[in-house]
């Protein structure tokens, strides 16, 4: 595990198109395709029992030499699905802090940063920041490489209560397509509290060779790489469905790309429902 530190907070705000972060200073030490549907739901439907979704972001980086343990424990978890009843969401983000220390992650974006440095001040650290990092629903973290955590983490979210989340995904033009999400059932807002609803753009099967830093000379494999991240907009219980339009990157391969679309409380960061979707 490699930990950094926020030295300073600056006091503008950063708008990123998730939530609003603080920026911090520097750190010191680690074709068409067809319209598709998809659905996560929590209740009795046609008679059985739906898998319950769980999110599992993981904040990681190529120049950290911690973390491909950690890239496989999360590779590991949502390729095999180890969860009874759950269905394990997997958000790899890379950080971009690592990349004055030897290598320049092409994964990377402020953006996971920032977001990592917010879990920070949920978790109440203080501005400290760790790679690997694994967050659970947004409420549970732990070193990434920690399989037990996960499972632990994993299973008792997977107790809370979440709501119904369907993905309907219109045929992708000009690298771009329409994502319309249907919120069903979902858990009272905490009150005080706010919920968004993030979309998120995910990659699979990615490879990279890595020539300098403390990983130089290895391949590295990579799982669920997060490509964007956007706030969709605002949702409180009587929202019933937002459209949005997700930008699919040129240079993916489309056969490896996901949509995942999830609701998060602002202030407690849980997780209110999600779902994914394949755009094949």
């Amino acid at each position: 595990m490699k930990a950094f530190l926020f030295l300073s907070l600056i006091a503008a705000v950063i708008t990123v198109g998730v939530f609003s972060a603080t920026k911090t200073s520097s750190v010191n030490s680690a074709e068409t395709i067809a319209p598709q549907t998809a659905t996560t739901q929590t209740n009795i439907v046609n008679g059985k029992s739906a898998k319950k979704a769980v999110i599992v972001e993981l904040f990681t980086s190529e120049g950290c030499s911690s973390c491909p343990p950690a890239d496989e424990t999360l590779s590991f978890i949502e390729r095999e699905q180890p969860f009874a009843n759950v269905e394990v969401i997997a958000l790899s983000q890379h950080v971009d802090y690592w990349n004055q220390l030897g290598w320049k992650d092409p994964f990377s974006s402020q953006q996971f940063s920032l977001r990592q440095g917010e879990y920070s001040q949920h978790f109440g650290k203080n501005g400290s920041i760790y790679t690997p990092q694994m967050v659970v629903d947004g409420n549970r973290e732990f070193v990434g490489s920690n399989m037990k955590a996960a499972q632990d983490a994993i299973t008792e979210a997977a107790k809370n209560q979440k709501g119904d989340v369907l993905i309907e995904v219109g045929n992708v033009e000009k690298d771009a397509t329409t994502a319309n999400v249907k919120l069903e059932n979902l858990p009272q807002i905490t009150k005080g509290d706010s919920a968004v609803l993030l979309i998120a753009v995910t990659e699979n099967n990615l490879a990279n060779s890595v020539s300098s830093g403390e990983n130089s000379g290895r391949k590295l494999a990579h799982t669920a790489v997060v490509r964007s991240l956007s706030n969709a907009g605002s949702v409180n219980n009587e929202t019933k469905t937002i459209s949005s339009t997700v930008q699919i990157g040129k240079n993916l391969k489309r056969e490896n790309v996901k949509i995942v679309a999830f609701v998060q409380e602002t202030g407690s960061r849980k997780i209110l429902g999600a779902s994914s979707i394949p755009l094949r």
